[in-house]
């Protein structure tokens, strides 16, 4: 079987633009969550989210990314794949294939096409952009990518079921090379929904915390290139994807059973897929989004699948939870971890039945696994291993 190498990566996220403004976030320890200044809604000041402080319009000019009806989604995407086209050195598309994961995709511009229907407007800039798919068909279109094009909506572990499918046509020679990532705006959509849910901190969130209210919202982008060892020559090479596993436990429409099925079969079958055992794993960027349900549930499915649990920890107190691009981004920073050999810890844990890494770990790092559990028991596990 050919081994699936990064031969580049490119990224935006409430930390800032790019892989390098990511990792000096991390390794700051500086979060991204605060109070909306641009997003328009009346939960402004009241429910932190982490917003990339960068105006829609400011954005798209800056892109030339003018064309009518775009939407903050595909300009995010557009952002960060090419950064990781440039990385790879990538300058001609026509045997380029692209997977795209996001949740919200144009339905950040869902009172737009609301008030459009409500005036019958009859040619709407926003109608063609609702679909999730329009991201993916934004980037085929300016691009001219002549490969597989794909958009997966598996709820939060859309982009890293991305990965793993763009991973999956590797092997199967379906495709020479595969742009795979994710991209989620912040919208009143989903700030309505998550709230609706009752499950959105009013504080900065607190991943595995035992007194954790919540989680908060992020916007961000992430793309990697995947291509075969043997296709890679002499390129840079990060990491290789060595292993990803997908289940579902079926439980709950936006729960997680209580013994975790779904993240310990997803894990387990990752591992499987790479030819490891539990041992060899050096650390989790877990899934931990600060609510009750999930971080209970990957603690036991972790403990159940390691006994000994790695050092472990969640980025999303970073980031937020960027949804849809958020099997991406962490992605990024599983191989950043690789990479440099650094650990990023737990923000702003005091207390919990399992405690994830507190402080910043140097130390080489051989596998690393990445969690991403999404609504509907979308659960979904990437390992990344040193290249």
């Amino acid at each position: 079987m050919s081994e699936i190498v990064i031969t580049g990566m490119g990224i935006t996220t409430a930390l800032g633009r790019g892989v390098a403004a990511n990792r000096a976030a991390l390794l700051e320890e500086r979060s991204g969550i605060g109070q909306l200044e641009l997003f328009p809604t009346k939960y402004a000041g009241v429910l932190p989210c982490a917003e990339i402080k960068e105006p829609t319009a400011a954005l798209a000019e800056r892109l030339n990314a003018r064309e009518r009806g775009v939407t903050r989604t595909s300009l995010l995407a557009l952002d960060a794949f090419e950064e990781a086209c440039a990385d790879a050195g990538i300058d001609r598309f026509k045997n380029v294939s692209l997977v795209c994961g996001t949740t919200v995709g144009g339905m950040c511009l869902t009172d737009e096409l609301y008030e459009d229907a409500n005036m019958r407007t009859k040619d709407s800039a926003y109608l063609t952009s609702y679909d999730c798919g329009s991201v993916a068909l934004y980037l085929q279109e300016r691009f001219g990518l002549g490969g597989v094009i794909n958009s997966l909506n598996t709820a939060c572990s859309s982009s890293a079921n991305a990965l793993a499918f763009g991973a999956r046509l590797l092997r199967q020679g379906r495709a020479k090379k595969v742009i795979a990532g994710g991209t989620d705006a912040l919208a009143k959509f989903t700030i309505n929904g998550f709230n609706a849910l009752h499950i959105l901190s009013p504080e900065p969130c607190t991943p595995f915390d035992g007194d954790r209210k919540g989680l908060n919202l992020g916007e961000g982008a992430a793309f990697l290139v995947l291509e075969r060892a043997e296709d890679a020559g002499d390129k840079k090479v990060y990491a290789r994807l060595t292993g990803w596993g997908n289940s579902n436990d079926a439980f709950h429409p936006s729960s997680l059973s209580e013994e975790g099925d779904g993240p310990f079969l997803a894990m387990e079958a990752a591992l499987q897929k790479a030819g490891l055992q539990p041992a060899d794993i050096s650390y989790i960027n877990a899934h931990g989004t600060a609510t009750e349900n999930n971080d209970e549930v990957e603690s036991r499915a972790m403990i159940r699948l390691f006994g000994q649990v790695p050092a472990f920890a969640s980025t999303k107190a970073y980031t937020g939870h960027t949804l849809g691009a958020a099997g991406a981004v962490e992605a990024i920073y599983s191989v950043l971890s690789l990479l440099h050999g650094e650990a990023y810890p737990n923000l702003r844990f005091a207390n919990g039945s399992l405690e994830p890494l507190t402080t910043l770990r140097t130390a080489p790092l051989e596998h690393v696994m990445s969690n991403s559990f999404g609504f509907g028991g979308n659960c979904s596990s990437l390992i990344f291993s040193k290249a």
